[in-house]
């Protein structure tokens, strides 16, 4: 029997989810392993992440350093992604789990960006006692493929 659990966790991930997180890290990688840093976030971003036990959930990132934020495009997201204003991104809404394949699905009600509202997000989370895992496929602003990282602790 598939419990969804990660290893080395009792419990499967609509459980162990649950809690507020604090951003650890945030890394973007090239389909050949170089690693670039997001402009309108930058390399070390500020972050919370919260998701309740009723199925709502809720994001915020920041630039550390907003006294130089790289102008937005006007491009929209693109792939499982959302897009950051003035060095700010922010969404909540509510989400669902897959205990079968460890992914979470968001259905942002409100995000900061407006083309963002309504947008689904499937991602990719392995919970490890108070660390959680999230990997995910996306596109850099110029086209390029991404595979980011981020890597939270549990702070509540």
């Amino acid at each position: 029997m598939n419990t969804g659990a990660s290893p080395g966790s009792s419990a499967p991930l609509s459980a162990s989810l649950v809690g507020s997180w604090e951003l650890i890290s945030r890394v973007d990688y090239t389909v050949t392993g170089e690693q670039r840093v997001d402009p309108a976030l930058g390399a070390d971003p500020i972050a919370l992440l919260i998701y309740d036990a009723n199925g709502h959930f809720a994001a915020q990132f920041m630039k550390r350093d907003r006294n130089w934020v790289a102008e937005s495009s006007g491009v929209t997201a693109l792939l499982n992604n959302s897009r950051a204003q003035g060095g700010y991104d922010a969404y909540f809404g509510t989400y669902t789990t897959n205990d079968d394949n460890n992914t979470v699905t968001q259905t942002l009600t409100g995000a900061l960006s407006q083309e963002n509202v309504g947008q689904t997000l499937t991602r990719k989370i392995k919970v490890l006692g108070d660390e959680l895992t999230i990997q995910l496929q996306t596109v850099a602003a110029g086209g390029e493929p991404m595979t980011r990282t981020l890597t939270w602790k549990r702070v509540g």
